[in-house]
C-alpha cells in the first residue's frame, strides 16, 4: 500500500472569492538544491545515480552519486573562475547536461536550458536570439559542436559577443576534483534560498518566450511539498525512466529534483512519443522498469498501444511500478481507462494513478491528487504551504496561487511581472477550476480549462474549449493525435485535427501512410464520421456539438508556437497561424467532414 499524506484543506470566503489552503504546514526545506545530493554522495557514493545510452541500442552508461558529486564539484570550481553570468545550455537531456547543471547549482551560477527545437528545428532562431538578449549568458554548452554551430552563431550575434562555447569533450576536462583554491572558492560560494538556480523560458506560445527566474528556495520548497504529500519517498528511492525535456519545468524541476532529493536513479530516455522514437522508450523501459512513471498525454498516447500489443512489455513495465503520473495537459479519459485496464491485466499490484497541477512559474507543483481517483480531470488539493484564490470570471472560477514555490518575477520584464500578480500577491496563472464537490473542498478541484482559450459563439453561448478537446479526443480514440476547437463569433463549432500516425495507419491497414495520406483515407474518415456523430448525439448543445471537421496534412509548427517539444498543442497559436484552414472549415471545401444538421440551442 502506497503511503500518502491524509487530505487536509482549509477554506475561507470573502464575498464571492473562495480561498483554499493546505491543512499541512510546510516543513523547512533544504537551503540549496545540492544539499540532498551531497548527503547521498557522502553516505552511499556507489549508489547508481544517472544513466544514458551513447547511441541507440548502445549499453547504458551509469554514473554513481560519488562520481557525479566529484565531477559537479570540479565543474562548479571552474565556473567560479569565470564572470558568473548564466550558462546557456542548448543541448537536450544527457549526463553532461546534468553535470554542468549541478556544477552551476554548487557555484551559484544560473543555468538556462532552452528547448532543443529552438536550436535544431527552428529555421530563423528568432526565439533563441530573443532568449540570448534577455539572458546575457557568459558561457554556452552543447553536447556536440557541429549540430549546434548555427545556433551558437545566432546567440553570439544576438549578444554582440564572441562567447565561449564548450562541448561535452571540453567539460570532461573539468570533472577532476577541484584544486585547493577551487575547493575553497566552492565552499565560500554564497549560495542560499534566494540564489537564482536557473532561468526557464516558457514556450512562447503567445509571443516570445518569457524567462522565469527559479531560485533554490522555490525549488527546494516544491520538493519538500512533494515529500510531505508522498511520504513513501523517504523510504523508497525513486527509479525513473524519463524523456521529458529539461528545458521544461516538469522534466527539469519536478522529476530530476525528485531523484536528487530522494537519492534515486534516473535513466535518461533517448526516446520520445513519436513513431520514429517510441521504440527507444520501449527498450529503456525493458532495461530498467521504473518505480514511478511520469509522462504527458502525448507520451501515454504513444506508449499505451505498445503496452496493449506486447504482454511481456506490459508485465515488465508494471513489475516495480508504484505510481503513474500525468501532467502538462489534460489527459483524455480514454487513455486513463486504458491504463487502468492494462494495470489490471498485469500480474503485479496496480500502481497508484494520479496527477498534479502548476506551471513553470510555480516550480511547478501547486496542487496534488494524493487520494484515489476514478478518472482523469481532478487535479487535487493545495500542497503544503500553498494558498489558492478562486475568483469569479464569467461563468467560471479563475484560480490564482501564492506560496514559497512561486516565482518573484520574469527576467528583465517588469511590466509582465507586475501584471502577473494581483493586489494580494497571488500569481495569475490563467487557469479555471471548479470544486469536484461544492460541499466538500477536500474532494479536490477539477481543471476547467484555460480562461483565455474559452470563447463565445455568435449566439452568445460560451464554449469550454479545453474540456471539449479532451472529450472529443476520447470520443474519437484512437484516431486523433490532437485537435483544436474553432468557432469564435461563428454560429457553430468546428475542429482542426491531426490524425494519430500509428493508430491511424492501423485503422487504415496502411503501414506506410504519411499525415496527408491519413487525412484523405476513407477508413479514417469513416471512423471519424461515426465517432463524431456519436459524440454529437450525446452532446447536442451548440456549445459541444461539432458541425464541421477538417483533418490537417501538415504537422504543428514549433517556430509559430503551435506546439512545444512536450507535444502540447496551443489552441490560440494554431488558430491564428492557420486562419486559412479555419476559413476552409467554414467554407465548402470538399475535404470537410460535415455534421451541420441537428444542433440544439
Amino acid at each position: 500500500m502506497l503511503k500518502l499524506a491524509p487530505v487536509a484543506v482549509e477554506t475561507e470566503r470573502r464575498g464571492d472569492v473562495l480561498y483554499l489552503r493546505s491543512g499541512h504546514t510546510l516543513e523547512a526545506p533544504p537551503a540549496r538544491l545540492t544539499d540532498p545530493f551531497r548527503d547521498t554522495a557522502a553516505l552511499d557514493p556507489a549508489r547508481p545515480f544517472v544513466a544514458e545510452r551513447s547511441a541507440p541500442g548502445a549499453a547504458l552508461r551509469w554514473m554513481s552519486y560519488g562520481e557525479a558529486w566529484t565531477a559537479a564539484r570540479g565543474i562548479g570550481a571552474r565556473l567560479l573562475e569565470g564572470d558568473r553570468r548564466p550558462v546557456l545550455v542548448l543541448s537536450g537531456n544527457g549526463v553532461d547536461h546534468l553535470l554542468i547543471t549541478l556544477g552551476a547549482y554548487l557555484a551559484g551560477v544560473p543555468v538556462a536550458p532552452v528547448s532543443v527545437a529552438y536550436s535544431l528545428m527552428s529555421q530563423d532562431h528568432e526565439k533563441l536570439r530573443h532568449i540570448a538578449r534577455k539572458l546575457r549568458p557568459g558561457l554556452i554548452f552543447t553536447d556536440r559542436a557541429e549540430p549546434y554551430a548555427k545556433a551558437v552563431a545566432a546567440v553570439r550575434e544576438a549578444v554582440g559577443e564572441d562567447l565561449d562555447a564548450i562541448t561535452s569533450e571540453d567539460l570532461r576536462a573539468c570533472m577532476a576534483p577541484p584544486s585547493a583554491a577551487g575547493t575553497a572558492a566552492l565552499d565560500a560560494a554564497d549560495v542560499g534560498p534566494e540564489t537564482v538556480a536557473k532561468v526557464l523560458f516558457t514556450s512562447g506560445s503567445t509571443g516570445f518566450p518569457k524567462g522565469v527566474i527559479n531560485t533554490h528556495g522555490m525549488l527546494t520548497a516544491n520538493q519538500q511539498m512533494i515529500r510531505q504529500l508522498w511520504p513513501f519517498l523517504r523510504d523508497e528511492p525513486p527509479q525513473l525512466v524519463d524523456w521529458l525535456p529539461w528545458s521544461h519545468t516538469f522534466g527539469g524541476n519536478h522529476n530530476v529534483h525528485m531523484v536528487l532529493f530522494g537519492g534515486g536513479s534516473l535513466l535518461i530516455d533517448d526516446g520520445k512519443p513519436t513513431p520514429a522514437l517510441v521504440d527507444r522508450t520501449v527498450a529503456n523501459l525493458r532495461a530498467l522498469p521504473p518505480t514511478l512513471y511520469f509522462n504527458v498525454p502525448a507520451g501515454f498516447a504513444a506508449l499505451v498501444p505498445r503496452l496493449e500489443q506486447d504482454a511481456a512489455l506490459r508485465d515488465t513495465f508494471f513489475s516495480r511500478l508504484r505510481l503513474v503520473f500525468y501532467a502538462g495537459a489534460a489527459l483524455p479519459d480514454d487513455l486513463w481507462q486504458r491504463m487502468v485496464r492494462l494495470a489490471d491485466a498485469s500480474p503485479h499490484p496496480a500502481p497508484f494513478m494520479t496527477t498534479a497541477w502548476g506551471s513553470t512559474e510555480t516550480s511547478p507543483l501547486s496542487t496534488s491528487a494524493h487520494f484515489p481517483l476514478e478518472r482523469a480531470g481532478n487535479i487535487g488539493v493545495p500542497a503544503p504551504g500553498v494558498s489558492l484564490k478562486l475568483v469569479p470570471n464569467g461563468s467560471k472560477r479563475e484560480v490564482r496561487i501564492k506560496g514559497p514555490h512561486v516565482m518573484a518575477g520574469y527576467l528583465d520584464e517588469p511590466e509582465l511581472t507586475a501584471a502577473a500578480f494581483d493586489d494580494e500577491g497571488y500569481y495569475r496563472i490563467g487557469d479555471a477550476v471548479k470544486l469536484a464537490d461544492e460541499a466538500d473542498p477536500s474532494a479536490g478541484l477539477l481543471f476547467d480549462g484555460r480562461v483565455a482559450e474559452d470563447f463565445k459563439l455568435s449566439t452568445g453561448t460560451w464554449v469550454n474549449a479545453g474540456k471539449l478537446r479532451t472529450t472529443l479526443l476520447t470520443a474519437c480514440s484512437p484516431a486523433l493525435q490532437d485537435l483544436v476547437v474553432a468557432g469564435h463569433d461563428r454560429e457553430a463549432l468546428g475542429i482542426l485535427a491531426w490524425p494519430h500516425m500509428e493508430s491511424g495507419r492501423k485503422l487504415c491497414d496502411e503501414p506506410a501512410l504519411d499525415l496527408a495520406g491519413l487525412a484523405a483515407h476513407d477508413a479514417l474518415r469513416a471512423h471519424l464520421r461515426a465517432t463524431i456523430a456519436a459524440h454529437n448525439e450525446a452532446h447536442p448543445q451548440s456549445s459541444t456539438r461539432i458541425a464541421r471537421a477538417l483533418l490537417l496534412s501538415s504537422p504543428p509548427n514549433i517556430d509559430a508556437g503551435e506546439i512545444t517539444d512536450k507535444g502540447y498543442i496551443n489552441q490560440r497559436a494554431v488558430l491564428e497561424r492557420r486562419a486559412d484552414d479555419v476559413a476552409r472549415l467554414y467554407g465548402d471545401d470538399a475535404a470537410l467532414l460535415r455534421f451541420d444538421e441537428g444542433a440544439k440551442p
